[in-house]
């Protein structure tokens, strides 16, 4: 039995990837895990998985480091999954004395334009060095590479091309998943969006092709259903979208658990993600668009460089350029004239997760990958 620890400092202790998949499947295959973060509280067991977590992610580092190295000290892992630079480096001295091996699941892009955006636009070149060395450090100190997507190889693939490593897409286990294939209404539509209600996210692009598809089809009726909530300081713009938008029936459900998520999706038609076309967003493959399709849901996504590396998104719905709100409610007008074509993506997208895009096909790569690590 392997002693496996999970360190993060931004994701939850509960966060979708490292507890719902990665830890429980490797409780399931008999070893024992810890989970640690810096960006939530809690300290017990959940699922059989131990977790020691607090919410210091505003500390110095050198608390941070603190913290983490206790974890370590105490749990004493024969190996360590870290999702972040500094969960890397954290875990060197007790590499360096011991036979435990340093895991780095890359995850997201780094340096993030939301790292860089607190610094003055002429500073921002200088910390973008900055923040690449240290990524460049965390992968000279690994011992092999977790890479959610392809677009997150680089760099850390290039330059260390001979350390192991795996492509392991987030893919969502049977186990989270509601299956809800609806008849769609040609004259009632229900159009969804989940996540943080703010600009970078584009729930600006969502109501703007709301208001797009109400000037082309007048005589439907369309409902809105969100599930999330706005950021602290962005109510207020969130209102004023609500107001302009005008619809037949506008519903929020607030934020749920992963296990509620494609439950709370139930009644939505089609589920959207337009999000700005930045260099960073190409980059990434927005979780969600699994858990849609696993619900039966088609979607309308941001066409990114990210989506067309990993999925045929073409087989269950459609990308558009997120700020041409008229061409976004064409591809919904899409649907509306042809309920077959509707149909047809619907189904295929529940075929398409339950043959291509579910946990149960990669899950055994990932443990047979951690395996290759243990203590000889």
């Amino acid at each position: 039995m392997l002693r496996i620890l999970f360190l993060t400092t931004s994701h939850r202790y509960d966060d979708d990837r490292i507890f719902h998949h990665q830890a429980k499947e490797l409780i399931r295959q008999g070893n024992e895990v810890k989970i640690s973060s810096l960006s939530s509280d809690f300290e017990g067991e959940i699922d059989a998985v131990s977790v020691k977590s607090q919410n210091i992610l505003s500390a110095t580092v050198n608390v941070k480091k603190a913290f983490f190295q206790d974890v370590i000290n105490d749990f004493e892992p024969h190996c360590i999954i870290a999702s972040e630079p500094l969960a890397v480096i954290a875990a060197k001295d007790y590499n360096r004395r011991t036979k435990c091996k340093i895991l780095y699941d890359v995850t997201e892009w780094y340096p993030s334009d939301r790292m860089l955006a607190v610094y003055s636009v002429f500073l921002r070149p200088l910390h973008y060095v900055k923040f690449s060395l240290i990524q460049l450090y965390a992968g000279f100190l690994s011992n092999g590479f977790i890479f959610g997507e392809k677009s997150k190889r680089q760099p850390l693939a290039q330059v260390f091309p001979f350390k192991p490593q795996i492509l392991l897409p987030y893919f969502p286990d049977e186990s989270l998943i509601f299956e809800s294939v609806n008849e769609l209404n040609p004259r009632n539509i229900t159009l969804c969006y989940t996540g943080t209600f703010s600009k970078d996210k584009g729930i600006d692009n969502f109501f703007n092709a709301v208001k797009s598809l109400r000037k082309m089809r007048p005589e439907h009726t369309i409902s809105i259903l969100l599930v999330g909530s706005a950021r602290p300081g962005d109510e207020d713009y969130f209102e004023r979208l609500k107001t302009e938008s005008a619809v037949h029936e506008l519903k929020i459900l607030p934020p749920t658990s992963l296990e509620k998520f494609t439950e709370s999706i139930a009644e939505a038609d089609i589920c959207f993600d337009l999000r700005p076309a930045t260099r960073e967003n190409h980059r990434c493959l927005p979780i969600k668009i699994f858990y849609y399709a696993a619900a039966g849901k088609p979607l309308i996504y941001t066409h990114l460089k990210a989506i067309g590396e990993h999925l045929n998104i073409s087989k269950f719905g459609f990308t558009a350029d997120p700020e041409n709100a008229d061409e976004v409610a064409e591809r919904i007008c899409q649907y509306l004239d042809d309920p077959k074509l509707y149909r047809k993506h619907a189904q295929n997208a529940v075929s398409y997760y339950k043959k291509d895009l579910n946990w149960n096909k990669i899950s055994g790569i990932f443990v047979n990958f951690v395996k290759q690590f243990a203590p000889k």
